[in-house]
């Protein structure tokens, strides 16, 4: 049995607990920038760093939020009363997660396709990590559906190997991070960019999820010892017909009992570039129509839960309460959808504010 085998059985168990769900606040310093930039916001680190604050703050953020993902210049910074954001965090119940990936780069030999950097030195950034406080970490893979039309020749996106080669690393990082204290969020992301139907994301994702855990397996990775942070089975932003909330719910409940094994610890979906509606309803739905699954459902949702929230602050600290308002009820949001009480009156509310 491995040192942290308790530890970290412990920590899956509690970032999926019932009515909670992980924010993903992990946007890399040119992600956030570019965000900032939209809002006439100053892109320095000063601002990056209070905007950080006002999340982690938020008036009972611990009653929806089980933990946060950090990107590594926050693990490091601290709050304006010089507090560590990591010793905030553990003093206001949220459990400190942090982003390990060095990104989506261009895969050699197969264009239009990613593959996730970022093994070299892992063992010492995970157990600096975990010495900082950090619990449990994520890695991203990015898995890319081609335009039918674009790709009337018959070449097709994603490859096997590019499939094969993002499991691989997904695999080896998991298998690092529980070596040393950290338990892994899985999270092969289907893009949702792109024209196709429902039917075709199902099938990518099935192929996806199969090789993943044909690679987690073969590192030896515990799985009740993980979090898996999939896509939702999803037709494309431009498809010509969107698929219906239930459909979406059934086809995508219905791969994961397929290809996830019943031991994960639990399921906490991205949102993927859906409205902060669609990512509330389509995971409402799933626990009305599949109340009883084999792990907890719940939700990893940045931008679903942040946006709103950072258009209202735009960097005036006089909009950080009325910010921090926004952010929370969209977490109360999300957490009402993990427990299948959602309604589209909970996010009418937010005129109020």
């Amino acid at each position: 049995m491995s040192t942290y085998t308790q530890e970290l059985q412990t920590t899956a168990k509690a970032l999926v607990a019932k009515g909670k769900g992980i924010l993903a606040m992990d946007e890399s310093n040119g992600t956030c920038n570019k965000r900032f930039e939209k809002l006439g916001i100053a892109t320095t680190e000063e601002n990056r760093r209070a905007y950080r604050e006002l999340i982690l703050t938020t008036p009972n953020l611990n009653t929806y939020i089980s933990g946060a993902i950090l990107f590594d210049e926050t693990i490091h910074q601290s709050s304006a009363t010089g507090e560590t954001f990591v010793s905030v965090m553990q003093r206001l119940g949220l459990i400190p997660g942090i982003k390990v990936d060095g990104g989506a780069k261009p895969f050699a030999g197969h264009p239009d396709e990613l593959v996730t950097e970022g093994l070299d030195g892992l063992v010492d950034r995970v157990r600096e990590y975990y010495n900082l406080g950090a619990r449990f970490a994520k890695w991203r893979a990015v898995i890319t559906i081609s335009h039918s039309e674009r790709y009337a020749n018959g070449a097709d996106i994603p490859s096997a190997a590019c499939i094969e080669a993002n499991a691989d690393a997904l695999a080896k990082y998991a298998a690092i991070c529980q070596a040393n204290g950290l338990v892994p969020i899985v999270e092969p992301e289907v893009l949702i960019d792109g024209n196709h139907t429902l039917d075709r994301c199902r099938q990518v994702t099935a192929a996806t999820l199969k090789e993943v855990f044909k690679h987690l397996r073969a590192q030896g990775v515990a799985f009740d010892r993980m979090i898996l942070k999939p896509s939702m089975v999803i037709s494309g932003l431009s498809a010509a017909l969107p698929a219906p909330v239930n459909e979406v719910a059934t086809a995508t409940i219905e791969t994961l009992m397929q290809e996830v094994p019943h031991t994960v610890a639990g399921i906490a979906f991205l949102s993927g570039g859906q409205t902060n509606e669609q990512a509330a309803a389509h995971l409402n739905a799933m626990k009305v129509m599949f109340p009883q699954t084999p792990w907890p459902v719940t939700f990893s949702y940045a931008r679903a839960i942040q946006q709103s929230a950072l258009d209202k602050w735009r960097g005036d600290s006089a909009n950080v309460a009325a910010a921090q308002q926004i952010l929370a009820h969209r977490a109360a949001c999300n957490s009402a959808a993990s427990n299948g009480t959602y309604t589209i009156d909970l996010d009418r509310q937010l005129a109020l504010v």
